[in-house]
């Protein structure tokens, strides 16, 4: 019987401040809320999902989050048998769509997730990443891409470019994270908000949601 291989789901930004390995880390988290099994995969050389993961106490109570450091020419080789290993593969790429460990998530993954801060300057790079995708899911039938708003304030500007990623082509997934301290929190003691409790349950609900909206995307939801 052939076993089934795990989804890989790449989290890609442009630049620095997208909140993108917070995403990583918080699906990783959330994917074990759920029963998966799931690895992370850090591809950017500032290491910043490998050194939130050690910064883990041990924990009998909670499991840790396997977090593993490659590069893109690594991760190429590997791939398969990552994917025999978990069901969920969530990719922490560098923040730049020219670099090759980013270009290298984009060939193996299913799904591409770009975070979208919703301000003026963050949305052209988005831009940037979108196109860098498009142009990625012409070449393969097994990609796809979604854009997830991220660092959410509620605020009138906020609100206002929000309505501007409605002009994307990619989906926007029907869900927000919002710029919670939970989030921090969660990196500070080297796992995801649902190993901080009641406390947290508002940035756990938001989680929640985006594991079944990134599960829809998949597929399989």
């Amino acid at each position: 019987m052939l076993l089934s291989l795990g989804r890989v789901i790449a989290v890609v930004s442009q630049k620095g401040g997208a909140g993108k390995t917070t995403v990583a880390m918080q699906l990783g988290g959330g994917f074990q809320a759920i029963g998966a099994s799931v690895l992370v995969v850090d591809l950017d050389p500032q290491e910043s999902a490998f050194r939130w993961a050690e910064s883990a106490p041990l924990l009998d109570s909670d499991l840790p989050l396997d977090v593993r450091k490659m590069s893109g020419l690594e991760l190429i080789k590997h791939i398969g048998e990552l994917q025999k290993e978990a069901d969920y593969v969530v990719l922490d790429t560098p923040p730049s769509i020219y670099h090759p460990s980013t270009l290298a998530a984009l060939a193996v993954a299913h799904l591409a997730v770009i975070p979208a801060v919703p301000s003026p300057t963050d949305l052209w790079s988005t831009l940037a990443v979108e196109r860098l995708v498009l142009n990625r899911m012409e070449q393969s039938h097994r990609l796809h891409g979604c854009i997830l708003p991220n660092r959410v304030q509620n605020t009138a500007l906020a609100n206002d470019v929000l309505e501007l990623l409605h002009e994307f082509t990619l989906p926007i997934l029907d869900v927000v994270l919002c710029q919670r301290n939970a989030y921090a929190q969660s990196a500070v003691i080297g796992a995801s908000v649902f190993q901080l409790g009641s406390a947290a349950d508002a940035a756990q609900q938001e989680v929640r949601k985006l594991i079944a909206a990134v599960l829809k995307q998949l597929g399989e939801n």
